[in-house]
This record gives structure tokens, C-alpha cells and sequence, in this order.
């Protein structure tokens, strides 16, 4: 299979000393991380403006604040949150299906070019939503086609940074690397959250058209100096779980006995190309991908319910007996983000050192039940107590969250059953976080029509939730804590016969 054709980014004709051997595979690596996480940040922060906005464009409530809701039609009635509801389905199922293609395509060509093309469509069609408040547009369908076409947009991003991410660094603490460049999920909502928040007063456009200048800005960014693999720059991977080495020209990439590896890794791969794209049937057939998919779809429910409807939340629950404003409502709800960054962190961390992801990710969705019910319970008796326990339940269900979407996806994706076909991570990726969209577009969906009923319901669909994710997982965990007591039986042999 003939392998695509992959030009060098133009920052690095502009800044030739960008280039090896003035700067080193570390420098590089760490460039790549800065880039893609500043990428997929703000990609979420452009994905912010809607659940902020949900308090001004839904119904009007009885608050103790000096202003009054009078909402914005079509969501202003009686059916306004259904509305709401529909408008976060019309997003978030468009990205899940466009997910699904996304890392097929990606697998086949530049993924720099097409993370730029992804990055420059939510950017315009984020501001697009935002002109509605400045042209008066109140048409449902005008919403509603411009979060279908912004959530295919969207659904590129996430197969192209993870892929990229993927190729510049090996499977040995994956977990930790993973879990703390994951953050910028909760790193781009607390932004979009504190941006969207700081405009609102000036209307509710305004929310919408800085997040989405945002996203142009940085997609520009990501054109001139992103570089997809670094072979691209002049450094070969020698061997799965080995270093990258540099090769420049005229200099020795390593001993002898690693070009002899080196030939006959190529001579083996010669016939059947190591960068060929895999199938989609084939990759939901690897090992590990369905259940940790489907794990994700209750998992994406859960944090995409959140991310969609909790400054919505705040401002309708009284807290220590007092309505909260558009504003702090929104800055308040960061505090679940910021829970998430240090659950994304803490789940890969822990996944490296147990070395078994599905183990530490199931403790953390069982203990996010408990946590949910005391954030409803007692979330509303003061601000502190909000503030903790929605920290809490931030970094409970984030954390699982996290490791699946990274470091889960990118082992999956280059295990040695695909005998190193790097290029099958993109579609494993869009495998695993496509299915878990499916369930983020629904949860924003339930939450719209089953808070009519009352919140209670609410954070039981969750609990539920929650609860059915850990169990998808539970054979794959059994199968790793079985591999852990044979290991610690073998070295406990090994030990007592010397």
C-alpha cells in the first residue's frame, strides 16, 4: 500500500534551527505535548459557550438576584429544556458518527493538515452560533444545523492529537504521560468556562465568538509548527518500548546489532507496510476495545452531562438558600475540571504503578456512586460544601474518563497483535471514543427532559450509569488482577529457590 505524502510544517522552514541536530528528541517531545494539548484544549473551551448559556437561553426561574431571566425563544417556553436538550443531541450525535470517520480518514492522510481543517471549522461555526444574539435569529433549525455541522468539525481533533501523541511516544509510563496531558479536556472547559463567563455580560454572543477566535488561533499555530511522527524530522523508533534514536545524515543511528534488528524489521514489513490503515470490523475485534468502548459510552455520558448541564444546575439549585448568577455559576462550575485534571493525573499514575488499567479504572467509577449522592444530598447546604464535593465527583469521574479516551486507547491501538502498525491508533481511537460519544450525546439528552421531573432523577440516570460503565469492564479487570498474582507467585518462586 502506497503510504501518504507528508510535507513538513512551515514553521520549520521559517526556524530552521527548530530542526535536529540543533534540538534534541526530548526538546521535541515536550514541544509536541505543549502543541497538541494547547490544540484539544481549545477545541473544549469552543465547546463551553453552550452549557454556560443554558441559564440566560432556557426558562425564566424565580431568583433572589437583581436581574430576570427572560430567556431566549425558542427556549424560553415550558419545553425549553427539552430544547436544550435536543440542541446538545444535535452536537454530540454528529460527533460521534463523524468520530467514527474521522480516524479512518486521519489514518490516510497529513494529520496535521486535517486537525487544522478540523480546528478552523469549530472555530468559524462557534462564532456562527454566536451571531444569532446580534442578528436576532430565533429559529430552532438554525441552532440545530449549526451544532450538527460544528460537531463533525469536532469529531476530528480528537483521533488526530491522540494518533500524533501516540507516534512520538512508547508504551513505558504511557499512563502517566497520558494522564497529565489528558488534562486539557478539563484544562479547555475551565478555560471556556471562565471565558464564556467574563463576556457573558455583554451578551450571550460574546460567549460564543472569543472561544471561537480562540480555536482559529491556535489551529494556526498547529499549521506552521505541528509535526505528525518523528520520522518526519530525521528520528527512528528502533523497537517497541526502545528509545527513539536521531538519524541524520552521515551519522550512526546505533550499534550493529540494532541495524541488524533495524533491516530485518524492514524486510519483514516490506510486503505488508507498517503504516497500513487497518480495517474498522478488524479493530473492533482487537483485544480489549469493546468493553473499554462501552465502558466509555456510560463513562461519556456521565462527564458529558456535566460538562453540558452543571452550570444549568447551579444556577436552578439554591445554594445555602441563595440563587446564584449567570456568572458565578459558571466560574463555579470549574471546580469539577479542576477535580478532573487531578483525576485524569492521579488514574494514569496509579494505572503505570499497578500496571492495570481496568483495575484502576473500575475503583474509580465505584467510588464516584457514593460520591454523585453526596454531591446532590448535601451539595446545596454552603458554597464549601458545593465546592468540595463537586471537586470530588470531578475527579472520580474524570479519572476513568481520562485513561480510557489516552492511554487505554493508545496501548490498544499498538499492541503486538497489529505487529506495530502504528497507524491502526487513529481508528482505535475513534473506535473507543466514537462509541463513548454515542452515550455523551444521549446523557445531555435524558437530562434535558428527565430534570423536568426533578434533579433526584437526575443523579440516579447517573448513578446507574456509572454503575453499568464498571461493569464492562470487570473480566478485563479479573483478567488483569489474575496476571498480577501469577507475576507476584513467579517472583515469589524465584526468590525462594535462590
Amino acid at each position: 500500500m502506497q503510504s501518504k505524502t507528508i510535507s513538513l510544517a512551515p514553521g520549520f522552514t521559517l526556524f530552521p534551527t527548530l530542526k535536529p541536530p540543533h534540538k534534541t528528541l526530548f526538546f521535541h517531545q515536550i514541544f509536541i505535548l505543549i502543541l497538541t494539548f494547547l490544540a484539544y484544549a481549545s477545541f473544549h473551551a469552543s465547546r463551553k459557550p453552550p452549557s454556560i448559556v443554558k441559564s440566560i437561553l432556557g426558562p425564566t426561574i424565580q431568583s433572589n438576584s437583581s436581574s430576570r431571566d427572560t430567556g431566549w425563544a425558542p427556549f424560553n417556553g415550558p419545553e425549553g429544556p427539552h430544547r436544550l436538550g435536543e440542541l446538545d443531541l444535535a452536537f454530540l450525535s454528529s460527533y460521534a458518527v463523524g468520530m467514527y470517520f474521522a480516524g479512518h480518514v486521519g489514518d490516510r492522510i497529513d494529520l496535521r493538515l486535517f486537525l487544522v481543517f478540523g480546528m478552523m471549522g469549530s472555530g468559524l461555526f462557534t462564532i456562527i452560533f454566536g451571531f444569532a444574539y446580534w442578528f436576532d435569529v430565533h429559529l430552532l433549525g438554525y441552532f440545530m444545523g449549526v451544532q450538527v455541522v460544528s460537531g463533525v468539525f469536532q469529531s476530528i481533533g480528537w483521533p488526530c492529537v491522540v494518533s500524533v501523541v501516540g507516534n512520538w511516544f512508547g508504551k513505558e509510563k504511557r499512563g502517566l504521560i497520558m494522564g497529565v496531558w489528558t488534562s486539557h479536556t478539563s484544562v479547555g472547559n475551565i478555560i471556556g468556562s471562565v471565558v464564556a463567563s467574563g463576556v457573558l455580560e455583554f451578551g450571550w454572543g460574546w460567549s460564543f465568538l472569543v472561544p471561537g477566535v480562540l480555536v482559529i488561533i491556535v489551529g494556526l499555530l498547529v499549521f506552521c509548527f505541528l509535526v505528525v511522527s518523528p520520522d518526519d524530522l530525521g528520528f527512528e523508533m528502533m523497537a517497541p518500548g526502545k528509545e527513539i534514536e536521531m538519524n541524520v545524515e552521515g551519522e550512526s543511528v546505533g550499534n550493529l546489532e540494532k541495524m541488524e534488528s533495524e533491516e530485518a524489521g524492514l524486510l519483514e514489513n516490506d510486503d505488508s507496510d507498517s503504516l497500513a490503515a487497518i480495517g474498522f470490523l478488524e479493530a473492533w475485534r482487537l483485544p480489549g476495545v469493546a468493553p473499554f468502548a462501552f465502558c466509555l459510552f456510560f463513562s461519556k455520558l456521565v462527564a458529558y452531562t456535566f460538562l453540558y448541564w452543571l452550570p444549568f444546575y447551579i444556577r436552578h439549585t439554591a445554594v445555602a438558600g441563595v440563587h446564584l448568577s449567570h456568572k458565578t455559576a459558571g466560574i463555579l462550575s470549574t471546580i469539577f475540571d479542576i477535580g478532573g485534571v487531578f483525576g485524569g493525573v492521579m488514574a494514569g499514575f496509579i494505572s503505570d504503578i499497578i500496571e492495570a488499567r481496568a483495575v484502576t479504572s473500575v475503583i474509580f467509577l465505584l467510588l464516584s456512586i457514593p460520591a454523585l449522592i453526596l454531591y446532590r444530598v448535601y451539595g446545596s447546604v454552603s458554597v464549601v460544601t458545593n465546592i468540595a464535593l463537586m471537586f470530588l465527583s470531578g475527579l472520580l469521574v474524570n479519572g476513568p474518563y481520562s485513561l480510557i479516551t489516552t492511554a487505554v486507547a493508545a496501548d490498544l491501538g499498538t499492541q503486538d497483535l497489529i505487529k506495530g502498525n502504528s497507524r491502526a491508533l487513529a481508528t482505535v481511537t475513534a473506535i473507543i471514543d466514537g462509541t463513548g460519544s454515542v452515550g455523551a450525546a444521549l446523557g445531555p439528552l435524558l437530562a434535558g427532559y428527565i430534570s423536568t421531573r426533578g434533579w433526584n432523577s437526575v443523579f440516579l440516570m447517573l448513578s446507574v450509569a456509572v454503575f453499568f460503565a464498571s461493569l464492562f469492564l470487570i473480566r478485563v479487570a479479573k483478567t488483569e488482577i489474575e496476571m498480577m498474582v501469577n507475576e507476584g507467585k513467579g517472583l515469589w518462586s524465584s526468590a525462594t529457590a535462590s
